[in-house]
């Protein structure tokens, strides 16, 4: 008999969800808060190395292998199901919360793969369910944003079984394990993992597909797929160097684009971008202390960002506005949402005691001690952009700038719950992070709460504070349009394809004629001699037929022996 231990821990979510369509709404709430609090129960029954063994052609697959990074990933996710399930409940469509759990259900079953054809499979999964949440919002422009996400996600797909093909070729194992960028299959998997973290020339699918989901779906999609690619890098390609670069403009690309921005979710979606690019940076790092930090902030990421983005969707689902130009003195009528907004963003920009001080530090700190002055002064300034654009920005236009005159009340029961919650464990983790450190993949010894940098970090936010205030009036927005990366695809793409569809279609034309006027003339002569008057169709009389014979023998006689 198969133990607990060995069945896949999400699998109870994704098969729970194929069954929401079929149950009334109390047995439906029942099992979207249920399900989440199981897995994380089962998460924690996996033990360390493979507890599950399926045969598969020649291979053997691992669907359920654990370890503590594993167990860590595993956990989070399950409690960010159970919160946006919470957060979720008032929701009427059914379909955006079987895409939810079988997403969260997907990213759990990846995170406990120990081998790629199984990893392969999760992921695709996790690509069509956060596809359906996208579209779940059932409008024209999610429509558009979903087909958009799910033709990069496919594509990355595509690479990344090129990238598994070719390593199972070259070395006759399935096993996902930590690889090197040292050959074409490696260097394809390492560019796949990178199509989901939101990494370039790509990155302009998260902001494009993410705000255009409904006000609870892009809480769930914040969670699982950049963070799943994180899992996967940091389990294939601790220490890449190459991560670094990529990491760094992810950082400053998110700040950019986020300070331009209008639109409150996409504020928040390119600072996924951002924060996404912190842990790519650690991941490149690759020492002890960088995994260990990459690892805490994911987990503190994925809770202070849904927080961050189930205030934003309190706003969008009690005004039906997401411009920070339509918003503002909200919290005079929404005050429990301004506050869990304000710790949400307390948390992002890593001011003391949330739970963004604890974890974040730990990258810059891996940096100073690996000596990489200019990468720990290049952190420190992307710290500085955070508090710009979320810490500040966010919560100033949508909360407290100049009155829009809107009044709404604060969410519905369920949204408030799930945000205090949220806003609870950002606060406890930054308060006692004991209970996070003791999970990390490796020993932890590390110390935040010291004076030199307590002192420092209140230095760094205040004065970026004050730059925000001064520079104020140049940062107020306005009803614009910011080109990203999907210009490319979406405006020039389409376009060039047209003009060349256009050149070839006159060459074509043009061409034609001449190739019309050969083919006659071919016609012409085939039926000159072949035609019913043609030389070749005659009817030839035997005894000529048998002279012309003998003719050419005596000629070949002739040629042979002279």
């Amino acid at each position: 008999m198969i133990g607990i231990s060995a069945v896949p821990p999400g699998l109870p979510l994704i098969l729970g969800a194929l069954l929401l369509p079929l149950l009334g709404p109390r047995a439906r709430a029942v099992l979207v808060l249920g399900l989440p609090l199981l897995v994380l129960a089962l998460v924690w029954q996996v033990p360390d190395g493979t507890s599950l063994r399926l045969a598969f052609l020649d291979y053997e697959l691992a669907p359920v292998t654990g370890d503590r990074l594993s167990r860590l990933f595993g956990t989070v996710f399950a409690i960010m199901a159970f919160a946006g399930g919470l957060f979720a409940l008032n929701r009427s469509r059914v379909v955006e919360l079987v895409a939810a759990l079988t997403g969260a259900g997907s990213a759990i079953g990846l995170t406990f793969a120990g081998d790629l054809f199984t990893l392969i499979v999760f992921w695709e999964l996790l690509a069509l369910s956060s596809t359906l949440l996208v579209w779940s919002a059932m409008t024209d422009r999610s429509y558009g944003a979903g087909m958009r996400y799910l033709i990069i996600h496919l594509l990355g797909g595509v690479i990344l079984m090129a990238g598994v093909i070719g390593h199972v070729a070259d070395t006759g194992s399935v096993v996902f394990t930590a690889m090197l960028p040292d050959s074409p299959a490696h260097w394809l998997i390492l560019a796949g993992f990178l199509v989901n973290a939101g990494a370039p020339p790509v990155s302009a699918w998260l902001p494009d597909a993410y705000p255009e989901a409904s006000p609870t779906g892009m809480v769930f999609l914040s969670a699982f797929t950049t963070k799943s690619a994180i899992y996967v890098l940091l389990r294939g390609f601790p220490g890449a160097e190459i991560l670094i670069a990529i990491g760094l403009y992810m950082i400053f690309y998110g700040i950019v684009y986020a300070l331009l921005e209008n639109d409150m979710r996409r504020i928040l979606a390119y600072s996924i971008v951002n924060q996404v690019g912190f842990m790519i940076c650690g991941i490149g790092i690759g020492t002890e202390m960088a995994l260990n930090g990459t690892a805490a902030h994911a987990f503190t990421h994925i809770i202070y960002k849904a927080l961050l983005l189930m205030s934003a969707g309190s706003v969008l689902y009690m005004t039906g506005k997401r411009k920070c130009t339509d918003l503002g003195g909200l919290f005079r009528s929404m005050p429990l949402t301004t506050v869990c907004g304000i710790i949400g963003a307390l948390s992002i920009s890593t001011f003391p005691l949330t739970s963004g001080f604890i974890s974040k530090s730990m990258i810059s700190q891996a940096a100073a001690d690996q000596q990489m002055a200019i990468l720990w002064f290049l952190l420190t300034a992307g710290t500085a952009g955070v508090l710009l654009h979320a810490g500040i920005k966010f919560p100033w236009f949508v909360f407290f700038q100049k009155d829009s005159g809107l009044r709404p009340p604060d969410p519905p029961l369920n949204m408030r719950m799930a945000m205090i919650l949220f806003a609870f464990l950002c606060i406890a983790l930054g308060v006692w992070p004991a209970p996070l450190y003791a999970i990390l993949p490796y020993p932890v010894d590390y110390v935040p709460y010291t004076y030199a940098h307590v002192v420092a970090k209140l230095q760094l936010l205040l004065f970026s504070g004050l730059a925000f205030f001064i520079m104020l009036p140049y940062l107020k927005r306005t009803l614009t349009i910011t080109l990203d990366w999907d210009w490319f695809y979406r405006w020039l793409g389409p376009r060039a394809i047209g003009q060349a569809t256009r050149v070839v279609s006159r060459w074509h034309a043009h061409r034609r004629i001449d190739v019309l006027r050969h083919l006659g003339h071919l016609f012409g002569t085939l039926f000159l001699y072949h035609g019913p008057q043609g030389i070749l169709a005659r009817t030839w009389a035997t005894g000529s037929m048998v002279l012309w014979v003998v003719i050419l023998l005596g000629i070949y006689l002739i040629a042979y022996y002279y």
